[in-house]
């Protein structure tokens, strides 16, 4: 299948290639990009770059506009999702525990669900249908509650987890409970890039057969996916942030 790439991939390279030059060897390979000549950054990294760009103008229009009196339409649509976000990290991790959460789920919300809905855009694509991006959320989710587990307990305190409730079963469940936190990060990742991938894909096929009428529907069909997987990921992120900070550990 012919790859495609977001109408800003070459323009985007070329800008760096005229302002830094030609890229060296070492930083294209590091890249994955080994080989491509004045080609800087992979096409799910811009896409990434302008997923940021994107969440940070949309809150700088919100927060320039704060009103109390008369909320615009989009103040209204962020403080409700904002209050979700809120009432789901109070019933999942807790209510004297989940508040502080919210900031770090928002942003996975946020990120995750604009890069998702770039693939409904006929000349972008979405960083999560590539691993690298899928991987970097999942790494960032087990790092983030792994370090809040460390600060709660302690090291000792969250390693005395792994070892399971009485001492004899230590040498059984340690390894279980490594095993079992480590695939944490690859069904997050790859749940993620499947769904993603698959539904883009599926799009171009059917927009390539039939250009006016399916590809709406898949679509529609594509909006739904792309909420969902939002909420899959920042769901699981929440019950394992719950876990490290439940005090039965």
């Amino acid at each position: 299948m012919e790859h495609h790439v977001s109408f800003l991939f070459h323009p985007v390279n070329a800008l760096i290639s005229l302002v830094l030059g030609a890229p060296p060897q070492w930083w294209q390979k590091a890249m994955g990009v080994a080989g491509e000549e004045g080609i800087w950054l992979p096409d799910h990294v811009v896409m990434a770059l302008l997923v940021v760009a994107t969440i940070g103008a949309l809150l700088g229009v919100v927060r320039r506009r704060l009103s109390l009196e008369k909320p615009s339409t989009l103040q209204q649509i962020l403080e409700v999702l904002v209050a979700g976000l809120r009432n789901m990290c109070n019933d999942v991790i807790g209510h004297h525990a989940g508040a502080r959460f919210v900031p770090f789920i928002a942003a996975l919300t946020f990120f995750i669900f604009i890069s998702n809905f770039f693939g409904l855009i006929f000349f972008l694509q979405p960083p999560t249908a590539n691993t690298s991006t899928t991987f970097a959320l999942s790494i960032t989710a087990f790092l983030f509650y792994n370090i809040v587990a460390v600060g709660h307990h302690g090291v000792i305190g969250w390693l005395k987890h792994f070892a399971g409730p009485v001492w004899w079963l230590a040498p059984l469940m340690l390894p279980v409970e490594i095993i079992s936190h480590l695939a944490r990060v690859l069904s997050l990742a790859l749940r993620l890039f499947g769904n993603i991938f698959g539904e883009h894909t599926a799009s171009g096929i059917f927009f390539a057969m039939v250009p006016f009428v399916i590809p709406w529907a898949m679509m529609g069909l594509g909006v739904v996916g792309t909420t969902i997987q939002t909420f899959i990921f920042i769901m699981l992120t929440s019950v394992y942030i719950s876990e490290a900070v439940a005090e039965e550990h």
